[in-house]
């Protein structure tokens, strides 16, 4: 039996791997230049805006919570929140599509935890 000579290299894998690299680089870059994470926020006729130092929490749809931008585990949510003052003001931001679950979960935390200056982000129709 006769070995066939290696004549020329497949390039086909290398470029399937650096699409694929391109498209996760795109997408990164996308989330970094918003600085934000995408939340579908319900509707409210009184929303109105704050600027003041506050914590926001925030709810995603496949129920990821972040605080702040990081993200927490639902078991680490009481241990999070021994950092923050009691009378500091936290917004929720929670997906209207999220389960309502991590919602009453956060609260009951939060309610435990005496946090009382809390608030809901919504859009402004």
């Amino acid at each position: 039996m006769q070995i066939k000579k290696f004549d020329s290299i497949n390039v086909v894998p290398f470029i399937d791997i650096m699409l694929v690299l391109l498209v996760i680089v795109l997408t990164t870059a996308t989330f970094v230049a918003k600085g934000l994470i995408p939340v579908d926020l319900p509707s409210s006729k009184s929303a109105t805006k704050d600027d003041k130092k506050n914590l926001t929490i925030t709810i995603k749809q496949n129920g990821d919570i972040l605080f702040d931008k990081t993200l927490i585990f639902v078991k680490d949510i009481e241990a999070e929140l021994c950092k923050y003052k009691t009378d500091m003001p936290i917004y929720i931001n929670c997906d209207k599509d999220a389960k309502f679950d991590f919602f009453v979960i956060l609260l009951d935390t939060l309610k435990e935890k005496n946090f009382t200056n809390l608030g809901i982000i919504t859009k402004k129709d």
